[in-house]
Parts: structure tokens; sequence; C-alpha cells
């Protein structure tokens, strides 16, 4: 996670957002991580109390949190986090993690997928457009303070 928001803030300290993964990580929000090995390309699913040992070098992840639809009030999948290293990207593996995903949700019944994008994140936009989704809504901020 803190890769991520690094990439795209680069001057922020983000050490709080270990904070976050503690709040919100569990055996209900599924990770999968996507290794790279000398045969290709693993998935692997992850949970709060599995640890990994593994001789495999992650490529990406992709972590998955439930939220409640304001308007229906259905619960459905939110992405808290779709990462891939700059090195793999471009070659089909956030796409291939976005179908993964859009498959599981389906097979547990769920009728949506949610998720947030910084507006300033080009490419996740252009990657999730692709893929057929539509903003929503907006999430808006005020600076407060000094102006």
């Amino acid at each position: 996670m803190q890769r991520t928001y690094q990439e795209l803030y680069p001057l922020q300290d983000f050490a709080h957002l270990a904070k976050t993964v503690e709040q919100y990580f569990s055996k209900d929000t599924p990770l999968w991580w996507v290794d790279f090995s000398d045969e290709g390309l693993k998935e692997q699913e992850k949970h709060e109390t599995e640890v990994t040992s593994s001789s495999l070098s992650p490529v990406a992840c992709l972590w998955v949190g439930n939220a409640i639809d304001q308007v229906t009030g259905t619960r459905h999948p939110h992405i808290f986090l779709l990462y891939v290293v700059p090195e793999h990207r471009r070659q089909g593996v956030g796409t291939a993690l976005m179908r993964y995903v859009e498959n599981w949700a389906m097979q547990r019944g769920d009728r949506q997928i949610g998720l947030q994008v910084f507006q300033s994140n080009q490419p996740a936009l252009n990657l999730y457009n692709q893929l057929g989704y539509q903003t929503q809504s907006l999430w808006m901020l005020k600076q407060l303070g000094s102006q």
C-alpha cells in the first residue's frame, strides 16, 4: 500500500498506512498476491492469520473489503488496493486481477464492485474505464485552515 501512495506523492510520509492495514485486514478481506517465479506468474490468496515465507517474488496484489451501497443498502466488494510493480505494468497483470475479482464477486452473488481512485492517477483511471467502471459519485475535499 505504501508503494502505491509513494509513487503518487513521493514527498509524503505514509507511516500511518500500517494502522489502516491493521484496522481493515482480516479473514473477511481477501488479499491476492501475484508472484513471479521461474515457472511464471502464480496467484496466492492470503489472510491475516497466514504467514508467508516464499522464494517467490510478488509483482502485484489486490486487496478487497466490503462496502454498503448508500442507495440500495446492499453489501458489495470494495477494492482497497490494486498494485502492480512498475516493471510488470502494461502486461495485463492488473486487468487479469480485476477480471479475477469480478468472477470471484459474481460467484459470491455480488452485483457490483466499488473502488476509489485518485483523480491524478491517469493510468489507473484508464484501466478502470477500459474495464467498464463508471463514476458513481465524487469524493470532495476542502482544505481547512490557512487560505
